[in-house]
């Protein structure tokens, strides 16, 4: 059969590409042809002066040649045949390994490694061979389709082995790959731009560096984290920004750590440098309760660009470098939903990364896990890398990572790598531009390396030498980036004598009257897309909303809730599931939390609020309580499998988004921060599988969810859902360390409330949506309380009722004849209120907390006084004393403040521990026993 297909001439016209496909999956895994097909490949590949092959694409062109010939030969024997498939190789290496040769070190500190791919004797070539003539393949870089041997070698090095160094081989889809081929091969790697061009990237080297030398002598020791050395990081910003422009792009959102920022805000922002010294003395104005270091700052702007204006944005980062990224990302997401199908094309993620954090931190694969799945997948994230080869202070590669390059973690997503010499902003302008070109065709992520130094110590005051000597000893003698690229602009006559200090000057005045050189900044314009938080701001926590709805909607809402498309088979426990709530909308059954769950999205959705529902398992619910997605027993969800009832509630409803995420906590939680903080017209809600899972995602609590207001005035309205219970599943999936949220609550940041039936959770939902405040919100919900018998509400309390931060006691005890009052919160409630029950106690009543914070004293003092007689006061909990409410609550003197000077205020709970929870099921449960009975029993102060 291959006879047939080499001798068809058919064969090498419009089927050509399925023989290079062949060939490069068999380059991948030679188990993945025929025998036939790996035969003739392997005889290709051992033949006298033949080395290992490093894969190629153009071998068509020498199979074209060989189908003239006749049958295929079990063994190549030497000649031009196989001479011609050496030259197709030694290409292809070149595209493969030819970074491993590129100049990309501005230091000059390596030598160039040993690889005998990219040497003429590893094909078996010598000196004489230089002026024979091959065909070229699919290599662009020469005109027509043969070359000399010498011609071929010098293409291929120019393209790969100069200050560009590509990475893309390793790409599955052939098309990016001539794609990358076709527009980095023909000009070589060097673009050849006009004066005007070359003159404006000098411009932006000389904003850079001169700023970077006014503040160094300006404001002596204080930190800015110095751009120096890396300047040509603001030639790619204004290269991105006016290609982006120029490709239909009209906002930008940018993520980066505080190397540079400071550049970046100033020189393409366009922040007033007036705005940047006020903030270095100090003066800048103090609105927020705690404010933040200059460098964590964020910014926006609009700019002009030849294809309309662009929105900038500069997102507000902490020290914790890598993880404002995925907040980018999710700010970009709800920004591109609002646009609908064009957004992914008109908004874009930029994303500024250092060498060492790049690899270090693990916060970046998880983004890069979900960077093309449907609920999380922005279209392609442009990555800049500020690589100075040096992570603080350890830049000797043994110890800072264990990959080749620092950006080797993008190859898991397919992203094509470039990496460039930052000595060369002409090749970093050329590559931009490519990049942006190609996140825009392949809505993919792409990488930029800029390999530079950095010529000061990690801040103003840090002495390098002491760690790096040799290396700043390099820096020391180094002229800097803009120095280098004047006099080449001066030897091409594009500059003349004298004009490149001119700039210096020209930029520095503008510095000393505190304004920019050009001001690209559109003061008037008005984006159409612009998101007003008007309505939300300096909203009390106090303020009310009414979270009714009335029976008569609740019931047509119950009835779109459980109707299913005609065909579609439910799984017989999900079909009771069903049934139980067309029963519970009939009110022929009381509502269970699921559907009282259910109704509040419902409701929120035909108000015109939309609802995005994230996390892992979040559609059916890990406990089996929710089915916001209905799955068909009998087709796949890639075939309409897949049916959500709140996405067809009514005709022009708001969106519901329901996504079982990745699994991650960090990444996902900080992209849900940086949604609902780009969007307050959604509900929008994370659920941790169990509690506990946040733990993983502490850094996105501690920085952004519970502070993110006080530095940096963000207001977002994102709800944690964090399942909680002590029912016997050992230290992992019991506790969602309550403790944690409390010791994080001040200044009104954010609530935490512990609902206990379905009318709680449906009101509190929907006070979250409905009323004009946008605070975090953190809820503790149930596990086995899902399906509790006593934890349950009707409809009445749905269309009548609202959320109460306390519920009283809800028998009818004598008041005066309760000397005990029991506090708590969640699910030991019901286990308290049962054995009072089964043991007729009749003096002590039960107060449930479904409010910590802000703390409702007033309604919680309101309830204790209900008891003249109750000298009492007890705060029961299921977790140990060490953990949980407790100490949050004693410590603040919540309890004693609003209490008479004659109650005494105990603590029942489990004893102090170093675990959350004991995994011994007997031992778990003797715990929970002593508990419940020590709260009825003797308690000792």
């Amino acid at each position: 059969m291959i006879k047939q297909l080499i001798e068809s001439s058919q064969l090498f016209g419009t089927n050509a590409p399925f023989v290079e496909e062949l060939y490069e999956n068999y380059l991948e895994n030679p188990g993945s042809v025929s025998d036939e097909w790996r035969s003739y490949f392997d005889a290709l590949q051992n033949t006298p002066g033949n080395g290992r092959d490093v894969a190629h694409n153009p071998i068509i062109n020498a199979f074209a040649e060989m189908a003239k010939r006749g049958p295929v030969r079990t063994v190549v024997e030497t000649g031009s045949d196989q001479k011609q498939v050496s030259v197709l190789q030694l290409i292809n290496a070149h595209r493969f390994l030819g970074t491993r040769w590129a100049q990309l070190d501005p230091l000059k500190r390596t030598e160039r490694p040993e690889i005998s791919e990219l040497e003429l004797s590893h094909y078996g070539f010598t000196e004489a061979h230089l002026n024979e003539s091959f065909n070229t393949g699919s290599f662009h870089g020469l005109p027509g389709d043969r070359a000399t041997l010498r011609e071929i070698l010098d293409a291929v090095r120019q393209t790969y082995c100069s200050t560009i160094g590509a990475e893309y081989m390793y790409i599955t889809d052939i098309g990016e790959k001539r794609w990358i081929q076709a527009r980095l091969e023909p000009v070589r790697g060097k673009p050849a731009f006009k004066a005007e061009h070359q003159r404006r990237i000098l411009e932006r080297l000389t904003a850079a560096e001169t700023l970077e030398r006014y503040l160094h002598t300006k404001y002596v020791g204080q930190k800015r984290f110095s751009l120096e050395g890396g300047e040509s990081t603001i030639v790619a910003m204004d290269e991105l920004v006016r290609v982006a422009g120029r490709n239909g792009v009209q906002e930008i959102v940018v993520g980066m750590a505080h190397r540079g920022r400071l550049n970046v805000l100033v020189n393409t922002l366009g922040k007033a440098p007036s705005m940047l010294f006020s903030e270095f003395e100090g003066k800048a104005a103090a609105d927020l309760s705690a404010g933040d270091v200059k460098y964590h700052m964020g910014f926006s702007s609009d700019v002009m660009t030849e294809g309309g204006p662009v929105h900038l944005t500069l997102a507000f980062n902490p020290s914790h470098l890598e993880i404002v990224n995925p907040v980018v990302e999710g700010s970009v997401y709800a920004r591109q939903t609002r646009r609908g199908e064009n957004g992914k094309a008109q908004v874009i993620p930029v994303l500024i990364h250092g060498d060492a954090a790049v690899a270090g931190q693990g916060v970046n694969q998880e983004m890069l896990n979900f960077a093309q799945t449907r609920g999380y997948g922005t279209g392609g994230t442009i990555h800049i890398v500020v690589n100075n080869q040096i992570g603080f202070t350890t830049s000797d590669p043994r110890d800072y990572r264990s990959s080749l390059y620092c950006t080797d973690i993008f190859k898991m997503a397919e992203a094509p790598i470039f990496h460039v010499n930052g000595d060369d902003p002409e090749a970093v302008a050329f590559i931009m531009e490519l990049a942006v070109e190609y996140r825009q065709q392949f809505q993919k992520d792409v990488v930029i390396d800029i390999v530079c130094y950095r010529k000061l110590g990690h801040n103003e005051a840090d002495e390098p030498m002491v760690t790096q000597p040799l290396m700043y000893k390099k820096i020391a003698k180094h002229p800097g980036t803009r120095k280098l690229y004047a006099d080449k602009l001066t030897q091409l006559g594009v500059m003349k004598d004298g004009e490149p200090d001119q700039f210096i000057k020209d930029y520095r005045a503008a510095l000393d009257k505190g304004e920019l050189l050009s001001n690209p900044v559109l003061s008037d314009f008005k984006r159409q897309y612009a998101q007003d938080w008007g309505p939300y701001n300096g909203k009390p926590y106090t303020d009310q909303c009414d979270t009714t709805v009335p029976m008569a909607e609740l019931k047509r809402l119950t009835e779109a809730l459980t109707t299913t498309p005609a065909g579609f088979t439910l799984h017989p426990r999900v079909k009771k599931i069903i049934d139980d709530r067309k029963a519970m909308g009939a009110g022929e059954l009381p509502l269970d939390w699921g559907m009282g769950e259910n109704l509040a999205y419902a409701s929120l959705v035909v108000q015109g609020f939309g609802v995005r529902l994230s996390g892992e398992d979040v559609g059916r619910g890990t406990f089996f309580h929710r089915h916001a997605a209905l799955h068909d027993q009998n087709r796949d969800e890639w075939h309409n499998g897949t049916f959500y009832p709140l996405k067809s509630i009514r005709e022009g409803q708001a969106p519901f988004y329901c996504y079982d995420s990745v699994l991650s906590e960090e990444a996902v939680l900080a992209f849900e921060y940086g949604y609902a903080s780009a969007e307050p017209n959604q509900l929008v809600i994370w659920e941790a599988q169990f509690g506990d899972f946040a733990n993983g995602a502490q850094v996105v609590l501690d920085q952004f969810i519970s502070s993110g207001e006080a530095k940096w005035g963000r207001q977002c309205g994102l709800v944690m859902m964090l399942p909680h219970g002590y029912e016997g599943q050992g230290p992992e999936h019991s506790s969602a360390r309550i403790e944690r949220y409390m010791q994080l609550c001040a200044e009104h940041n954010m609530e935490v409330c512990i609902p206990s039936n379905p009318s709680q959770i449906f009101h509190l939902l929907r006070r979250q949506a409905v009323r004009k405040l946008r605070k975090p919100l953190v809820i503790i919900t149930p596990k086995s309380l899902l399906r509790h018998k006593d934890a349950i509400s009707s409809l009445d309390d749905l269309s009548k009722g609202t959320f109460q931060t306390v519920i009283g006691e809800v028998e009818q005890l004598d008041a005066n004849k309760v000397k005990r009052v029991l506090l708590c919160s969640g699910k030991i409630y019901y286990e308290l209120l049962a054995h009072r029950r089964a043991n007729n106690i009749d003096d002590i009543a039960i107060v449930r907390m479904e409010q910590l914070y802000p703390f409702p004293a007033d309604a919680m003092a309101a309830e204790v006084n209900k008891y003249p007689n109750a000298k009492e006061v007890v705060w029961v909990q299921e977790e140990p004393r060490n953990q949980g409410v407790w100490y949050w609550l004693a410590s603040r003197h919540h309890l004693d403040s609003n209490l008479s000077v004659d109650h005494k205020f105990l603590l029942v709970a489990r004893p102090a521990a170093a675990s959350p929870a004991v995994g011994y099921y007997a031992k778990h449960n003797a715990q929970q026993k002593a508990v419940i009975e020590n709260a009825f029993g003797e308690i000792k102060a």
